[in-house]
């Protein structure tokens, strides 16, 4: 949705859980009556995996509508204009040319050191070890698009006070700190810089948010939140963020006094 206004897809996507709810079918269920995994299930219901002519042919037989989601694939999300299927992190990265990634709360995960994000993942307690340790193996195993052969360049801007708060304790901090310091002066597509705290208020304290220009030409923004990214593909939001994405990188040092900031920060940890 954006700006107010659903697309074609949503409202697909949206019915189809409708439609399944009302027949009293779950997830499970109706992946057993499609002959599809529960999980394909789930990602197309939250708008995370773009459904099949085939697949909806076969969720409208085991629901008794009648063809009306195979129709409302070829003749109302065909009209939509923009790339309307939420792709989710793993194919953004995978479909990236240029990431510009502006964060306000914690380092961008790219960028996060095993022992920063074990800490992430391990406050309050809200998580159990298994749950940890697979999003952290994942955490890591994303990293590797910044050194595969694929050329994929980040510019990121981090607020001065994600830095200062600490996170994991005051070695995972510093760590933390040179480990960003080595990526902005060794890595050849990567381009970090801090909007220090003297800077005061700007735009992008308002949240975290990710512009990413892809391999089709075609860019969308990725507003997070809460373990949980809002995809924005509508002209009208990605104007604004895009406002906002250089606003906030005027407010922020050039790259070589960041990098000195960095290692100063590293410095008062210790």
């Amino acid at each position: 949705m954006a700006d107010g206004r659903m697309t074609a897809a949503a409202f697909l996507v949206a019915e189809l859980r409708r439609a399944r709810t009302r027949r009293g079918l779950s997830q499970d269920e109706l992946a057993k009556a499609v002959n599809y995994s529960p999980s394909m299930v789930s990602a197309v219901e939250l708008g995370q995996q773009q459904p099949t002519a085939k697949y909806l042919e076969l969720v409208d037989r085991a629901l008794d509508t009648g063809g009306i989601f195979s129709r409302m694939l070829t003749e109302l999300v065909a009209l939509d204009t923009a790339q309307v299927w939420l792709r989710g992190w793993r194919r953004i990265l995978a479909e990236a040319r240029v990431l510009r990634w502006y964060e306000s709360r914690y380092v961008p995960g790219l960028f996060q050191t095993e022992a920063y994000a074990r800490a992430v993942f391990e406050a309050g307690d809200l998580l159990d070890q298994a749950e940890v340790e697979r999003r952290l193996a994942e955490r890591m195993e994303f990293q590797d698009c910044l050194y595969g052969d694929r050329v994929l360049k980040v510019v990121a801007v981090l607020d001065e006070g994600v830095l200062r708060r600490c996170v994991g304790g005051r070695k995972t901090m510093a760590d933390q700190a040179l480990h960003l310091a080595r990526i902005a002066t060794e890595h050849p597509h990567v381009r970090l810089q801090v909007v220090p705290l003297s800077a005061g208020e700007y735009p992008g304290l308002g949240g975290p948010f990710i512009l990413a220009a892809l391999t089709d030409d075609s860019e969308l923004g990725v507003i997070s939140g809460q373990g949980r990214g809002e995809e924005l593909h509508d002209p009208a939001n990605l104007r604004r963020l895009q406002q906002v994405w250089e606003v906030s990188l005027g407010a922020a040092l050039p790259a070589q006094e960041s990098v000195e900031l960095l290692r100063e920060i590293a410095e008062s940890w210790n």
